[in-house]
């Protein structure tokens, strides 16, 4: 049964793709205004695929986020359900930061480029564009999300390290974090095996936002930690 779910899981997935891909591609001619429209799209298709795969999605706020500003959102990652993940729980409009490899994926890799903010890690020289357009986004657009570990976290403990960028960002940009926990996912779709989906809850529960109010760049470590034990606090209590 749990092959037929997943075969189920994913051909929805890709019907309700290729659906709606040419309305990705009409709005992808029209830059930020496309990628809210996007967005909008995206994210009614992830309410509806979610219902049907037997995942609904629940918020929990120890804080609610203002919608009217900018914030840094950083998530822990654990599971490929964590991107669908965010269109379905974030309540306002997002960009990004992910892989350049995902780009190569057919037909799905041209909408990444469109919605999401590529990066080389490898390659010093994408890593200084990325960082422009995620201040430009911040600037001109609205919100931009991070996996601040940069992958799965594929050990035992609630988190693994956390790359400095995100925290950089906000502190050189004056943009307040809102950390995220995902505490379910690797539940639902555990990254070891593309067989290993079971049906559940995903829960979103968002932390209170973390200042930068009165802080420079000396204070990265400290800001980094602080968010780093507050994400590892939560998802020890809601696992």
């Amino acid at each position: 049964m749990r092959y037929l779910y997943v075969v189920y899981c994913i051909l929805l997935f890709v019907v309700f793709f290729l659906i709606l891909f040419p309305f990705f591609l009409l709005f992808g001619l029209f830059g930020a205004w496309g990628r809210k429209a996007v967005w909008q799209i995206i994210r009614a298709w992830s309410y509806v695929w979610f219902f049907l795969i037997g995942m609904p999605a629940k918020r929990i706020y120890k804080q609610r986020p203002d919608k009217k500003k900018n914030y840094i959102v950083v998530a822990n990652h654990a599971s490929y359900i964590d991107t669908p993940l965010i269109f379905r729980t974030i309540p306002f409009f997002v960009r990004p930061l992910a892989k350049k490899e995902l780009a190569k994926i057919p037909l799905f890799g041209l909408l990444y480029k469109q919605m999401a903010v590529l990066v080389d890690r490898s390659d010093t020289s994408s890593k200084t564009k990325s960082i422009h357009l995620l201040r430009r986004t911040l600037q001109r657009e609205g919100s931009i999300f991070i996996f601040p570990e940069g992958t799965f976290n594929e050990t035992e403990d609630p988190l693994r390290s956390f790359y400095d960028g995100a925290f950089r960002l906000a502190l050189r940009t004056g943009t307040n974090i809102l950390p995220v926990i995902f505490p379910d996912t690797v539940k639902r779709w555990h990254y070891s095996s593309l067989w290993k989906w079971s049906p559940g809850v995903n829960r979103a529960v968002f932390l209170p936002e973390v200042s930068v109010e009165g802080l420079d760049i000396s204070d990265l470590q400290a800001l980094k930690k602080r968010v780093f034990d507050a994400m590892w606090a939560a998802l020890v209590e809601y696992k």
